[in-house]
């Protein structure tokens, strides 16, 4: 069996922090969040790295993040393409938006022979969540069912002080294993709580900050891309006639659907690591002081590069 790759989406735009945030540096010398992402999961043992970027992004990509890492692992880049469709589908016209992470994933489709991670770019996950999933996939193999992974976080420790966040809402049965997901695409710290809003803030439902939520950190076997690709015209026949500019298609939806169909069994890796991110440019600061406590502790080198 191939060794675990790890899948990196980095092709989205940014638009509520306002630039490419996934290579704003973060500390003195001039790392990112997906340094330290990489740096952890090389420590780990993943030996080949996935880009999935917009192709125009690679040169920046390719001098702030590939060549630091090409001593330490294999690097390749994946172009995701707004006009990557199935045959017959168009981009509507005025769309500028990316279809999403299951598209970013689909993208991958060809270029991976085994198991694989999938993150963000734009993510802290932890030393330990990358442990986790490596391990897992190091030895998953289908069986009647798909046999993936989801690394779980507490949406409390997820939640930003500077506006409203998308995170998949996970139901766990006794066994860990995920029974369902359901994608909140904004939630809010609200009155001492969290709560998230369907009708852009109109009304709030409560929600618990203990619930368990996904941050896109997937384990997979390579079935996965199959399923994407013959998921995605279903999508689009749903989606564009109704919001054809907007609308997107979600990984953590399409393992819900697999879930559902009882095709896949999903493994829930908790963890009680502090997630961090700069979805707002007011959250930069709050990571640029977890970056340097990690390092006083020991936890990272002051220059990542110099070795692992």
């Amino acid at each position: 069996m191939s060794k675990p790759a790890l899948v990196i989406m980095a092709a989205g735009m940014g638009s509520r922090y306002g630039g490419l945030k996934q290579i704003d540096p973060i500390d003195a010398q001039g790392h990112m969040i997906i340094d330290f992402s990489v740096y952890d999961a090389i420590r780990a043992g993943f030996e080949k790295i996935i880009f999935v970027i917009k192709e125009e992004n690679q040169a920046d990509f390719s001098e702030r993040i590939g060549n630091n890492i090409r001593d330490f692992a294999e690097v390749e880049y994946v172009y995701q393409d707004i006009h990557n469709l199935p045959e017959g589908y168009e981009v509507p016209e005025g769309r500028v938006k990316p279809w999403g992470t299951g598209h970013a994933v689909l993208s991958c489709l060809g270029r991976l022979d085994g198991p694989f991670a999938v993150i963000n770019a734009d993510d802290y996950y932890g030393k330990n969540a990358f442990s986790m999933i490596y391990d897992y996939l190091s030895s998953a193999q289908d069986d009647e069912k798909y046999r993936y992974a989801m690394v779980g976080y507490v949406l409390g420790n997820t939640l930003t002080e500077n506006g409203y966040v998308a995170r998949g809402i996970c139901t766990t049965g006794g066994d860990d294993f995920l029974l369902g997901i359901k994608e909140r695409t904004r939630i809010e710290k609200k009155n001492g709580g969290a709560a998230y809003t369907e009708d852009d803030g109109k009304t709030w439902t409560p929600i618990s900050e203990e619930s368990l939520v996904s941050m896109n950190m997937w384990g997979f076997t390579n079935h996965i891309l199959t399923e994407l690709k013959d998921r995605f015209k279903q999508f689009l026949d749903r989606n564009l006639p109704v919001n054809p500019l907007k609308c997107e298609y979600f990984l953590p939806n399409v393992v819900g659907e697999l879930l559902k169909e009882d095709k896949a069994a999903v493994k829930v890796l908790k963890t009680m690591d502090k997630w961090y991110g700069v979805t707002y440019k007011e959250d930069k600061q709050r990571v640029v002081s977890a970056i340097g406590r990690m390092k006083r502790d020991g936890l990272y080198p002051e220059k990542l590069w110099s070795k692992i």
